[in-house]
């Protein structure tokens, strides 16, 4: 248990130090839908049902209300789908962090036997109407902030750390040796 408060503790405070340094990170985006999708295969060892049941055990884990968040679990498609929301922080020239924006983001995990894929994608900001925020990254955009940058960058490492933490809850159970004596 304390390894994985730490794994989550170093990996959250290298997030942030990445947002500090302003290091801009690639940002997929699928030309055919228009729209950023951050999505990966992972081959894992494990039948349909199983890399299911794990999916299930890491959405309770990761998410303080899992039966709110999902709104598809198909165990016999393997299909889980969710909607949640990211807080976004405001960074100024002199380090100073405030709250910003929230993100709402749908994600997808499709499990198969020996591998599994997870999808996020709909990122919208919330405001007063839909507002997608792919129009953060035309930089031509009268209405273009620098700001927008940081917040790309946020969604960026947010969608890493989460990768990391299913990609943990993915695997199976070391097999326990027999105690022979």
């Amino acid at each position: 248990m304390q390894r994985k408060l730490f794994m989550l503790f170093f990996i959250g405070t290298m997030g942030f130090s990445n947002l500090l340094t302003a290091q801009t990170k690639e940002i997929p985006f699928d030309n055919d839908e228009k729209k950023i999708k951050f999505q990966e295969v992972i081959n894992e060892t494990g039948t349909q049902k199983e890399l299911f049941n794990r999916c299930v055990y890491w959405l309770n884990g990761y998410y303080k209300d899992p039966v709110r968040v999902t709104i598809v679990r198909d165990e016999p498609t393997g299909k889980i789908m969710g909607k949640h929301s990211i807080r976004l922080k405001n960074i100024d020239k002199d380090s100073v962090v405030t709250e910003g924006p929230t993100v709402f983001y749908e994600f997808t995990i499709e499990v198969r036997d020996e591998r599994y894929r997870y999808t996020i994608t709909e990122l919208l900001l919330k405001s007063a109407s839909r507002f997608e925020i792919e129009r953060w990254l035309d930089k031509n955009d009268p209405l273009y902030n620098t700001q927008y940058t940081a917040y790309l960058d946020q969604i960026a490492v947010f969608v890493d750390e989460w990768a990391v933490v299913l990609k943990e809850k993915m695997k199976p159970e070391p097999t326990k040796k027999a105690d022979s004596w």
